[in-house]
Order: structure tokens, then C-alpha cells, then sequence
């Protein structure tokens, strides 16, 4: 998609504010199924290329322009190519990434709680927020996030050998992929101690020298999901890995010298942790 108008921006600002109608010019995304549509040259349409009729909901500013979304009962392959998120996101840099992920994450939050959860009656839109309210009863309902975390965990190598670093594979989802220990966060629970409980559960370690490494919102797994990336020692650098039978097939130590294929793609917090211990920032 470089070269075209939705050549990679500087950032985008998630947002709810729309103090003024939607521009024949201003980007609109639009959702169908789960899927998202390119325009007939390839990116995201212009609120001038949709049919009549379509009802734009803001999602933010991209490089301080105005980007909407707008939901669509059926696929339209008249309009152009509609993907999903996850292949979508592998040709994209990621502040459209986070765009498409808000866009996916609006629709089918705007689609899910159209009534009050306590009484029945038809939710209204807060003005200026992503949020609804009961006009009966007053229920003030929120998009709501879920947190998860994920952890790089390494391990000293052999003498005169790199340092080792955990993968693992999934029973769902791309199960041929070597990931990092990952889970959600339960309630009343701090992010650091949910990783060292998903370790414990998931390949039955220990672990020590958590370090906060940053975050990405991710709707690869599901709208909503925002994750926590940590590194980590093996507080037993003897220990190997006890896969939890259920959630993962395989757990290996491997070199970083050395890792393996297919890693996550490359535009994943997953990936990014894996590069940061993989080739330390003092040598890059």
C-alpha cells in the first residue's frame, strides 16, 4: 500500500468526538462480516466512494484528518476487496494496523450492546464518547478493553553459548507458529501477577527480572484485546517447560542464535519482544 494515499502516518489518535458531519474527503472504513474493504485502487475508501445512505461513526484522526467507520449488512465485492484483520494488518504499518483493529472493534461493539443488559430498552450513543446509555434506566455501558499479557522468558545458554529463549505452540489459532507465553487477565489481578500465573499454568516455571516492555492493541484476538508485553528470567534456569496440555501442544528452549519458523508476523508486539532479546538495543 506505499505510494498511495494511505502511505504509513506518523500516528493515529483514537477518538469520539464529532462535532461536525463527515467529509466527502475524510477516510472512512468500512466493516461487513468481520472483514474490512479496500477501494477498488487499493486503500481504505473516502466517505465520497460509499453508497447513500451509509451512517459514518468516528474512530479517531490519522495524522490529524478525521477517520470514520461505517457498517455494512453484507459483503458489497462491487465496492472493491474486503479482508480480514489479520491478513489486512500484514501489508499494513502500524498506525493503520491500530486503525483497522479500532474500526473491527466499534462495529461489532455498536452491533452487541444495542440493549440495556438490566432492563431491555434500546441503548442511545453518549455524545462524544464510545459509550451507550439507557434512557430508562440510566445504565451508563462503555466499550470495555481486556487486557492480556505476554512474556519473552529467556534462560543462560550453555558456556560460551547465546541465551535461550522460550516458544511455544498453540492448540488454535496459527498452531504451526512459535509464540511466547501468553494469557488474559483475570480480575482483581495485576498484570505482572498474571503472567506469572499463565507461566505457571502454561508451562509450569517460574519466573524472576519482570520487565515491562510496552503494548499494542490486537484484534487478531478479538476486538477489544489489548496486550501487555513483559521480558523475563526462568527463576530455575534448569527447569524445562511442562506444557499445560490444553491451551498449548509444544514448549521448547531454543538459542537465539537459532529460533525457529514461522515466528509471529511482523508487525505483532509478539514479534517485537522476540527481536528485543533476540539482538539487545545497545547493538543494534
Amino acid at each position: 500500500m506505499n505510494g498511495d494515499p494511505l502511505a504509513p502516518r506518523p500516528e493515529f489518535v483514537p477518538g469520539a468526538a464529532a462535532d461536525v458531519p463527515a467529509d466527502p474527503a475524510d477516510l472512512c472504513l468500512v466493516v461487513a462480516d468481520g472483514k474490512l474493504l479496500l477501494g477498488i485502487e487499493g486503500g481504505f475508501p473516502r466517505f465520497a466512494d460509499l453508497p447513500a445512505g451509509s451512517a459514518p461513526v468516528p474512530l479517531g484522526t490519522l495524522d490529524g484528518e478525521r477517520v470514520w467507520v461505517t457498517a455494512h449488512d453484507t459483503v458489497d465485492g462491487s465496492l472493491g476487496t474486503w479482508l480480514g484483520w489479520r491478513d489486512l494488518a500484514a501489508g499494513l504499518a502500524e498506525p493503520l494496523a491500530a486503525l483497522a483493529g479500532r474500526a473491527l472493534q466499534v462495529v461489532t461493539w455498536r452491533r452487541t450492546h444495542r440493549y440495556c443488559g438490566a432492563c431491555t430498552a434500546e441503548l442511545a450513543d453518549v455524545p462524544g464518547e464510545t459509550a451507550r446509555r439507557c434512557p430508562d434506566c440510566k445504565l451508563y455501558v462503555p466499550m470495555q478493553l481486556s487486557p492480556a499479557v505476554l512474556v519473552a522468558i529467556r534462560r543462560p545458554g550453555p558456556p560460551g553459548k547465546p541465551e535461550q529463549l522460550l516458544l511455544v505452540r498453540h492448540s488454535y489459532g496459527p498452531t504451526e507458529t512459535w509464540a511466547l507465553v501468553a494469557g488474559f487477565v483475570e480480575a482483581g489481578e495485576t498484570l505482572e501477577q498474571a503472567v506469572h500465573r499463565e507461566v505457571a499454568e502454561e508451562v509450569g516455571l517460574r519466573v524472576d527480572r519482570l520487565t515491562y516492555f510496552g503494548s499494542q492493541p490486537w484484534a487478531m484476538s478479538g476486538p477489544g484485546v489489548v496486550l501487555t508485553g513483559y521480558t523475563a528470567y526462568a527463576a530455575n534456569p534448569a527447569a524445562e517447560p511442562v506444557v499445560d496440555g490444553r491451551e498449548l501442544t509444544e514448549a521448547r528452549w531454543f538459542p537465539l542464535d537459532a529460533l525457529p519458523e514461522p515466528l509471529p508476523p511482523p508487525y505483532s508486539i509478539s514479534r517485537w519482544l522476540i527481536e528485543h532479546v533476540r539482538i539487545p538495543p545497545d547493538l543494534t
